[in-house]
């Protein structure tokens, strides 16, 4: 990473829709401190809950004294800060707690691409939601995806552990035989009957506790689980379509032949689930997309290198000119 001169220090943010990962690094781009708190993701979470968890960042990182952080850029890439207001809200939290501070804030597939080192090419992300974004060498981008989990998610580990309740469902109400993936998710979640599991689904609505039950359906589709695995198929099937999508919108679809946009795989349910991941590769090589790669460090070192970016180019701008 450049250095930065007269820069002290620099942090960067990855806030998804239930933690928030924190670096704060020196000028050489090495980390000084790193924690994680709940999500600030105001969407997500609401004003009170963000404004909590960036407090706890502030003082985890040593940051409580408001007059010497010594932080000159702060790099926020946050899930669903796609709107102008939803970036300004989020500017306003970080600028009262890191005052002095350039903030900078932006969709949290823009720090994915950075940390896999590149400048273009396609984020697919798949973890609590899903969503898929690109961009170009000349600057153009393109979006699918993200609509959080009342309108879509499809492909997400909270979409996986839907449709093994739905299966459940389904199965009780054909007065069927509870299959494998029906009588582990009743294990997992201590409940007796598919009627129990309904009730528990709507009075513990958490994404994230839902998003953990998924590993339950890919440990069963290793084993051949006839419903386990048709419900991966189609996670993998939602998600390449969405890396298609951005693809199409942005005419970055290969000919035959020609070298493809590399794609970056992010998020824990392509990260630690490697059948979804080797489905979504294969569907994705079968459209022209055959440079898939999997990220394999922490999004937010993404959001320390384009805080650095942002330091060197401010630096270079108020640079005396020599007379």
């Amino acid at each position: 990473m450049p250095r930065v001169l007269g820069l002290d220090r620099v942090l960067g943010l990855d806030i998804g829709g239930s933690k928030t990962h924190a670096i704060l690094a020196d000028e050489d781009g090495a980390s000084v401190a790193e924690c994680t708190a709940g999500s600030a993701n105001i969407a997500s979470v609401g004003h009170e809950a963000a404004s909590s968890a960036l407090d706890e960042i502030a003082d985890r990182l040593g940051a409580g004294n408001r007059d010497g952080h010594g932080i000159r850029t702060v790099f926020a890439g946050a899930a669903g800060a796609d709107t102008r207001d939803g970036k300004d809200r989020l500017a306003a939290l970080l600028s009262r707690r890191f005052p002095g501070a350039r903030i900078r804030v932006a969709h949290d597939t823009r720090i994915i691409l950075a940390a896999g080192g590149l400048e273009a090419g396609t984020v697919l992300i798949s973890g609590t939601g899903s969503a898929a974004w690109a961009r170009t060498g000349d600057g153009r981008e393109a979006r699918a995806g993200g609509w959080g989990y009342l309108l879509g998610d499809e492909g997400s580990g909270y979409a996986v552990a839907c449709s093994a309740v739905r299966n459940a469902l389904s199965e009780h109400d054909g007065g069927l035989t509870a299959g494998p993936l029906t009588a582990q998710l009743l294990e997992r979640t201590g409940t007796a009957e598919p009627a129990e599991l309904l009730d528990l689904f709507y009075r513990k609505p958490e994404r994230r506790y839902w998003a953990g039950l998924a590993g339950t359906v890919f440990a069963l589709a290793a084993g051949a689980d006839r419903v386990s695995t048709g419900i991966v198929d189609d996670a993998g099937r939602h998600l390449a379509a969405l890396a298609v999508a951005v693809n199409g919108r942005l005419g970055t679809i290969p000919a035959t032949g020609s070298a493809a946009p590399p794609v970056l795989l992010a998020g824990g349910m392509l990260v630690n689930q490697p059948a979804l991941a080797g489905r979504v590769r294969e569907l994705l090589g079968e459209r022209g997309l055959a440079d898939v790669r999997v990220l394999d460090r922490a999004p937010a070192w993404g959001a320390v290198k384009l805080a650095l970016d942002d330091a060197t180019a401010s630096a270079q701008q108020h640079r005396p000119v020599p007379a």
